[in-house]
């Protein structure tokens, strides 16, 4: 078989399955935000964590940069579907840069693969969240004519961003981080099944 293309058989897995769902159950949280406001903290975002644990533990990076983008996407159709015109214009201006910074914190978890003690995930996780907070914010800047077009502009834009990044970005992304990692390293302890990892696609 051509190395380029993907072997059903070696991804269907139960251990790929489980992966599967708990990306997807990190990305649902973003609908119960969303149409259910006020249960549950607004910007206490999963996406970086949940692109961060993909590059991690999916064995195929293929699938490990598709998954976590795919299930984005479908949660963000649900939500554009509910927006109104000029909020829909704002936010498919951003999506380009926001679906790079979470491909981006894929390729960052690769190099967690067999290095996942607790230790090494937090410090990602910090930098994956730091990483969104300055390159979306950087592109806010650039692109919203919110801001001068100055470095005091620039300033203004990440000030301003700052709440959002430390009461949001930085501790949801640490907290399912956590939840991602540790509730998989404890399903592996449990189920053998899940703790053999079939063999990465080249």
């Amino acid at each position: 078989m051509n190395s380029s293309q993907i072997d059903p058989a070696r991804l269907i897995t139960p251990r790929t399955l489980v992966l599967c769902a708990m990306v997807a159950l990190a990305a649902a949280y973003r609908l119960i935000v969303h149409f259910v406001p006020g249960l549950l903290p607004w910007n206490f975002t999963p996406v970086e964590a949940m692109a961060l644990f993909g590059g991690a533990c999916f064995a195929d990076r293929r699938l490990a940069v598709l998954m976590p983008l795919a299930v984005m996407a479908a949660a963000d159709a649900v939500i554009a579907l509910s927006l109104p015109a000029a909020q829909l214009l704002d936010w498919l201006e951003m999506a380009p840069v926001i679906y790079a910074c979470i491909a981006a914190t894929v390729f960052a978890g690769f190099a967690l693969r067999g290095r996942q003690r607790a230790l090494n995930v937090v410090m990602a996780a910090m930098a994956s969240a730091t990483g969104f907070f300055l390159i979306t914010n950087f592109f806010v800047w650039l692109t919203s004519g919110m801001y001068a077009a100055s470095l005091s502009g620039l300033a203004a834009c990440y000030v301003a961003g700052l709440p959002f990044y430390q009461n949001g970005t930085l501790p949801g992304t640490l907290v399912w981080s956590v939840l991602l990692f540790g509730a998989f390293a404890l399903l592996s302890r449990r189920f053998a099944v899940l703790a053999a990892s079939p063999v990465a696609a080249a």
